[in-house]
């Protein structure tokens, strides 16, 4: 059984689970004002996911809330590798399933320290509980830093694999479906880390920007696209970043 081919079982919930997380994502962003559920139903998982300022006062609920955005903004990134990897040669319905396992694996890793920085720099004063920046000096900081590394030699090391699946699998094949999707998940994450870290600047909790970041995220990762747009996304966001004293 093919990856393209898998029955309709395995495709429904594969995009299902990605609905989940974007409803529960939009759940959360949800003001508390306008959160009724919990008075129909009491205490429950929206109570755990929307609760503790959004996540930016509670580990747990931060956890869960960059578990669910890595999941629902990274998976789709990794359709081109599933049938690049289909092409190569017949797998199991497993083997997806392995793939993606591996993949999300290393962003729930991420997570972790993600969330960690969240909470940290919410009890500092420095975000708000939208997980937006408050001080001009972090969001330079993080401006600064994501241009530059568009930049740097390991962005580009990454960003060639993620744009040449079919190399990637032909150089890892013999590794097997998981650590292959390991491997995907750390390129991935290293073209990506520092564009994730901007949602410190527009809010973790901005649907709208988050998404805008899902864009040129994908983008980049298109070899006909991406290589025309890497560097001077860099020039824009070290610009925005000195220039923000400014305004």
């Amino acid at each position: 059984m093919r990856i393209r081919s898998l029955g309709r079982a395995h495709w429904l919930a594969f995009f299902g689970g990605l609905l989940v997380c974007w409803a529960a994502l939009f759940a959360m962003a949800i003001p508390a004002e306008l959160r009724s559920l919990e008075a129909t139903y009491g205490a429950s998982i929206i109570e755990f996911l929307c609760g503790g300022a959004l996540g930016a006062q509670s580990y747990p609920a931060s956890l869960a809330m960059w578990a669910l955005m890595s999941a629902a903004m990274m998976a789709p990134t990794i359709l081109p590798a599933l049938a690049t990897y289909d092409d190569l040669s017949n797998v199991a319905a497993t083997g997806f399933w392995r793939l993606v396992g591996g993949y999300l694996a290393v962003w729930l890793g991420f997570s972790v320290l993600a969330a960690a920085a969240q909470v940290t720099l919410f009890r500092a004063g420095l975000i708000g509980s939208l997980g937006q920046s408050l001080s001009v000096p972090l969001t330079m900081t993080l401006l600064i830093g994501a241009g530059l590394y568009q930049f740097s030699a390991l962005k580009e090391a990454c960003l060639s694999r993620c744009r040449a699946p079919l190399t990637f699998f032909m150089q890892h094949w013999d590794e097997g479906p998981f650590r292959n999707g390991l491997r995907l998940g750390l390129d991935c994450l290293g073209c990506c880390w520092a564009l994730m870290a901007l949602g410190f600047v527009g809010g973790t909790m901005n649907l709208v920007f988050m998404g805008l970041a899902l864009v040129l995220m994908t983008l980049e990762k298109l070899p006909e696209i991406g290589r025309h747009m890497t560097r001077p996304l860099g020039v824009a966001l070290i610009g925005a970043g000195l220039a923000l004293p400014l305004f």
